[in-house]
């Protein structure tokens, strides 16, 4: 399990961007990145949470750079809050251009899950009262 607060050191999720995930500026659609960050953020909460979860809100968003076509995409994430069934995830994005020369942090976001039981209900998270 991860330790509320704690910054990992190894991304979640790398990716690449491809020619039909960008708009008609050029620059990757924001919503292409959004999945990117749920996927990553998702994969944090249902560690934590030892089951399935679901993605419930999106506390903060900013988007601070454009992310480019031959951008390599890390997504970094972590637990920075934890309630009785959910989970609330700090995700952040950065580029890495110019063949690694270069980072760039191009968004961040909290994102909150909570956890499902069979019937896709709410459940308690484990170790919670």
């Amino acid at each position: 399990m991860s330790q509320i607060g704690s910054t990992p050191h190894d991304p979640i999720l790398r990716v690449v961007p491809g020619p039909t995930d960008i708009n008609s500026n050029g620059h990757i659609f924001g919503g292409w990145i959004l999945s990117q960050m749920d996927i990553a953020g998702g994969i944090v909460a249902s560690r934590e949470a030892e089951g399935a979860v679901a993605t419930v809100a999106i506390e903060t968003m900013e988007f601070i750079a454009p992310i480019l076509v031959r951008d390599l995409i890390s997504i970094y994430a972590h637990v920075v809050r934890r309630g009785r069934t959910s989970l609330a995830i700090k995700i952040e994005v950065i580029a890495s251009r110019d063949r690694g020369e270069t980072e760039v942090k191009v968004t961040e976001a909290v994102y909150t899950f909570v956890a499902l039981d069979e019937n896709h209900r709410p459940r308690p998270l484990p170790g919670s009262a």
